[in-house]
């Protein structure tokens, strides 16, 4: 972590002046053209891509007084998609959504009860693309408490919280392949404590780190 990025995300610089932070955290989530970009399109092919359906998640970045966490879920184990996985609350585009932004907003309040008033946009990242047909637009948003919380239970067993800084470190950014139907896989996993954070949300919170990253070194 370079020495710029560690004092933007020190707490007390969250407690004296958030407003600043904020307007730094919108300026990267502005600039990413040339940060690199990690995703599921390194494993499908063009058709894939164009008929990869639009989703949303929210990348929840709560202030807490001893710095900025990461809200995540553990999803329930009887899901038929990525069952007992660590993920953002989110899902795909409804009709009735306005945008992607509102598919997050609506997404959060049905997983985990978060009432979108409590979320203050910050930005977004560049789009997320999965193999299994989705192509995902992570929603930042700025959570300042308190809260309640109404998780799910039919969708959501856990809500838990990992300080940003955690992400940090690039040698927790684990870089994984193997082999699923007869087809190479890639991705990142972090682990963390007694959860192994992977897939699509380990990459997200990799490209979070690096858009932040250059920010800070720019």
């Amino acid at each position: 972590m370079t020495a710029a990025l560690q004092s933007l995300l020190d707490p007390a610089l969250l407690a004296g002046a958030p407003e600043e932070l904020k307007a730094w955290l919108r300026a990267c989530l502005s600039s990413q053209e040339d940060v690199p970009h990690f995703d599921g399109r390194l494993m499908m092919s063009e058709e894939a891509c164009v008929a990869a359906k639009p989703a949303a998640v929210l990348v929840p970045l709560v202030a807490r007084p001893e710095g900025i966490q990461v809200l995540l879920t553990r999803r329930t184990d009887h899901l038929s998609d990525h069952a007992g996985q660590i993920s953002f609350p989110g899902g795909r585009v409804e009709p009735e959504d306005s945008s992607v932004v509102a598919t997050a907003l609506r997404e959060t309040e049905e997983e985990i009860g978060l009432p979108r008033q409590r979320v203050e946009l910050l930005g977004a990242l560049r789009e997320y693309f999965i193999p299994t047909g989705y192509r995902v637009v992570p929603v930042v948003g700025w959570v300042s408490p308190p809260f309640a919380l109404a998780p799910d239970p039919s969708e959501v067993a856990e809500v838990f919280e990992v300080p940003l800084v955690y992400f940090f470190d690039p040698s927790r950014h684990v870089l994984q392949q193997d082999v699923r139907n007869g087809r190479l896989r890639q991705y990142y996993a972090i682990p963390w404590q007694q959860h192994n954070i992977w897939g699509a949300t380990a990459g997200i919170l990799v490209d979070l780190y690096q858009v932040l990253a250059s920010g800070a070194a720019a």
